[in-house]
């Protein structure tokens, strides 16, 4: 078994600017998955930078209210919504409420930093 907890994760602004904490990647912990997962935040009124991966990605909105770009797709999205981003997508999300918005990023295959283009 591995426990992880988020607080013990160290937080930092991603690429597309987001504030991550990754919570699980097999080349980091020597783990058998084959996907990585992430905790992000978005402060209100803020952007994330829009950007695309080779790898697949899945958001799970925590908390929070927003609207996702993925292509030419926009979606409102808010608490428990799980947003699927094929693969070369270019994707951003808006915070449009007044708290953070908090939401799971799980990358597969495991995210790597030669995989995603930030525009």
């Amino acid at each position: 078994m591995l426990l992880r907890r988020l607080k013990d994760c160290d937080e930092f602004i991603a690429g597309d600017l987001t504030r991550l904490r990754e919570i699980l990647h097999p080349d980091k912990l020597g783990i058998d998955i084959h996907y990585s997962l992430a905790h992000a935040s978005l402060p209100p009124g803020c952007t994330s930078q829009p950007h695309y991966l080779y790898s697949s990605e899945v958001y799970y909105i925590i908390s929070g209210k927003g609207i996702m770009h993925v292509n030419s797709q926009i979606e409102q999205v808010e608490e428990g919504s799980t947003i699927y981003i094929p693969p070369q997508s270019i994707q951003f999300i808006e915070n449009t409420g007044s708290q953070d918005l908090v939401f799971l990023c799980i990358v597969d295959p495991a995210w790597k930093k030669e995989d995603e283009i930030v525009l």
